[in-house]
């Protein structure tokens, strides 16, 4: 095969391949450092009906779409007309910044005051993803007072803060896993050289990664979870993929040359690291299902990793290996014995009926958790409590928008800009049809604003086509422009409850029905979530059959067995179950110190997609071993002994690896890079433990040689 002769060309060609990646590294690695530049928003958007009103909302009604929100709070002791010139202060001196195009103040708009607590809305012409700078010169202009405090907040600014975040929590991952990721190696090999030459190897694969994701973030819209997906899942897997080489390149030193060691250890374990990746970038692949930026881009970038993660496995680690073979020759008589693996095996293999049920039973502990799982769409909270757009995204939801309730726009478009007496009794009827709904606690409508029925609304509406400066005219502009006319619903129920997103899908229903009088579209935060939550659900079937479809049909080539992969298919379902429920009973229960909060929605996607090809990794490796025994002996029994005793030091040290790469991602700030670290550890402890080291191996002994059946090849 290719990767063969590759390796071998490497190995032979040492200088010359290490001279291809240090120009790769110094060509691309400058580039890696700007990633950071053309990353944009978090990609959690669907191209539906909410951006269609959204655009509307802001070319027609004046209401920006992602704007900057400014909430003032009075501490009590202020006066009010003292506070309310500090509003009209503040307000005048953020005119300057640039980009600013609307101002939406609670000096004169109704219901953006409520007590000692007021709010104002900025539109920017720059895109979310730009307005970095501009938060920092709008926090500047704004005045100080003792009595008085001003925050930011609104989607942007939180945006700009978990990117902050995300950077640091990058570094400070970075900074704990990388050297413990080179201890765990060192206690594996026993020596320091064989233990750096993986984490090089991983190191070089991440950056060169890094700097093409940059050339593809300057042509298509990246993520910015992107900044954490990439060097987590690229450093365990680069390390891993390494760490199987050395050690089996290691192993065979000491029955023949060197060269010939790297030629069986390419032929066995670096067999075992290309259907690995195989597994890993068809499992990623899935998510490309999902039509939303962030899972689409997340898994480009995963898989762009994967795959120079597996180029590097095969080119420069052969390179250094050659150059570093004495080295490594000498370090390898220090190695750990696999006795302890070996007895553990016999026990194991002595014991299948008892193994089995100890493991189904930790497995269903872990499972139990899952009943309760809550997914929800990451907002402010996703921040710790001493973020200023945190605290002032809390204080605007407790005076304008309760958790407990949302907002829904109704848009409706006529064909004329013409209204009629009928036009505005058909309105009038959608607005009491709103207002008779159960789960409908308020509507805000020209009806309600000028206290108005219909024939009196037509009347004035003609005199303010008359005279667009009449009082009329300006109130109507507030809700009637052109052909469009706007109503605003409060739901009982947040936005993110299957309560009010079953309200919207019956009441989009309603709006998209040919024969409505009225047609009309729904927009707002809770039209948002509705949106995503219907996008993921609808895809995930499609998503997970064709993970386990492709993982199959890999598996099968690997190992020419029908029920092998079947049983490494269910295992990893079973891991990764068990995960989310660990990773469940973590955030929801609040337990080891973490804030009670639901799970973001993109991680079971992620965990599932990312995870069920990591934990291919060393499963694979294992199969392998037993699959490399079987054919050489023919005696299952012994291919699982065998498998088992000889690779179990690999996966172990494999598994620990990927937990101290991606466990240092719980201590960073971010709530949905913390879920994806525990969960990514959660189940490739789980995987590596309950699943490969107990399960596995008693199913293989209660099958016998049922696991190596295919046709034509009956036991």
């Amino acid at each position: 095969m290719g990767y063969r002769r590759l390796s071998a060309f490497s190995f032979h060609r040492p200088l010359f391949v290490l001279c291809v990646w240090l120009c790769l590294l110094a060509s691309l690695g400058s580039y890696a450092a700007r990633l950071p530049d053309v990353l944009k928003d978090h990609g959690l958007l669907a191209q539906d009906d909410f951006v269609k009103v959204q655009n509307i909302l802001e070319d027609s009604f004046r209401l920006p779409q992602a704007p900057v929100v400014l909430v003032f709070e009075n501490d009590g002791a202020v006066a009010q007309s003292e506070w309310l010139e500090y509003i009209r202060l503040a307000l005048d001196r953020v005119q300057s910044v640039r980009g600013l195009t609307q101002t939406v103040s609670p000096l004169n708009r109704a219901g953006l005051i409520d007590g000692d607590v007021a709010y104002a809305l900025l539109g920017f012409a720059q895109p979310s993803y730009a307005m970095s700078g501009v938060i920092e010169e709008l926090q500047s202009k704004l005045p100080q007072h003792g009595g008085i405090a001003v925050r930011l907040t609104g989607k942007t600014v939180v945006q700009n803060d978990v990117n902050r975040a995300s950077a640091q929590d990058l570094k400070r991952a970075e900074l704990i896993g990388i050297p413990a990721a080179l201890i765990v190696l060192w206690a594996a090999f026993g020596g320091l050289v064989s233990a750096l030459l993986p984490v090089l190897t991983g190191a070089a694969g991440v950056t060169v990664t890094m700097g093409v994701m940059y050339w593809i973030g300057a042509r298509m819209e990246l993520s910015h979870f992107v900044l954490n997906v990439v060097p987590m899942v690229g450093l365990a897997l680069s390390i891993d993929f390494a760490l199987m080489l050395v050690s089996r390149y290691r192993e065979e030193l000491a029955r023949r040359a060197p060269e010939q060691a790297w030629q069986a250890a390419a032929d066995t374990a670096g067999r075992a690291v290309m259907f690995s990746a195989a597994c890993v970038v068809l499992g990623l692949a899935g998510v490309l299902l999902v039509p939303l930026p962030m899972f689409s881009t997340v898994a480009v970038g995963a898989m762009t990793v994967v795959a120079v993660s597996a180029l590097a496995a095969v080119t420069l680690l052969p390179a250094m290996l050659s150059l570093a073979g004495r080295t490594v020759a000498a370090e390898k008589k220090r190695s750990a014995s696999g006795r302890a693996w070996a007895g553990w095996s016999h026990y194991v293999m002595n014991r299948p009926v008892r193994m089995l049920l100890l493991s189904a039973l930790l497995l269903f502990i872990c499972l139990l958790p899952l009943r309760q799982m809550k997914l929800a769409i990451p907002d402010a909270s996703s921040l710790p409590h001493g973020y200023e757009s945190r605290k002032a995204a809390e204080a605007y939801a407790a005076h304008f928008a309760p958790p407990e309730r949302s907002g829904v726009y109704l848009l409706t478009e006529r064909t004329s800009a013409d209204w009629s007496l009928n036009d505005w009794r058909r309105a009038y009827a959608l607005v009491r049809r709103l207002e008779s709904d159960p789960l409908v606690r308020g509507v805000d409508s020209v009806f309600s604003a000028l206290g108005l029925k219909p024939e009196a609304l037509y009347q004035a509406s003609r005199k303010a086509a008359l005279d667009p400066e009449s009082g009329y005219a300006s109130a109507l502009r507030s809700y009637v422009t052109d052909n469009r006319m706007l109503i605003r619903a409060e739901l009982e129920g947040g936005p993110g409850s299957e309560a009010t997103m079953a309200w919207i899908r019956t009441w989009q229903r309603l709006g998209a029905d040919p024969s409505a009088e009225f047609p009309f579209r729904l927009g707002g935060e809770a039209k948002y979530e509705q949106e995503i939550f219907d996008t993921v659900r609808s895809r995930l079937p499609r998503v997970l059959l064709y993970i386990l479809a492709a993982n199959y049909i890999v598996l099968y080539l690997a190992f020419r067995s029908l029920l092998l992969p079947v049983k490494a298919i269910l295992m990893n379902i079973a891991s990764l179950a068990g995960a989310c429920g660990i990773l469940v009973w973590i955030f929801q229960g609040g337990h080891f110190g973490m804030e009670p909060s639901s799970i973001a929605v993109m991680i079971p996607v992620f965990l599932f997609g990312l995870v069920f090809g990591i934990s291919m990794d060393y499963g694979v490796f294992l199969l392998s071993r037993m699959y490399e025994s079987y054919g050489t002996a023919g005696d299952n029994d012994a291919a699982v002994r065998e498998g088992l005793a000889s690779s179990g030091r690999v996966i172990t040290s494999a598994a620990a690896i990927l937990i101290v790469v991606t466990v240092p991602f719980a201590l960073g700030d971010v709530v949905g890079v913390k879920q994806l670290g525990i969960g990514i550890a959660a189940a490739v402890a789980l995987d590596a433990t309950v699943v490969r080291l107990m399960l596995v191996p008693s199913l293989m002994k209660l099958l016998g040689r049922w696991n190596w059946w295919s046709p034509g090849r009956f036991p």
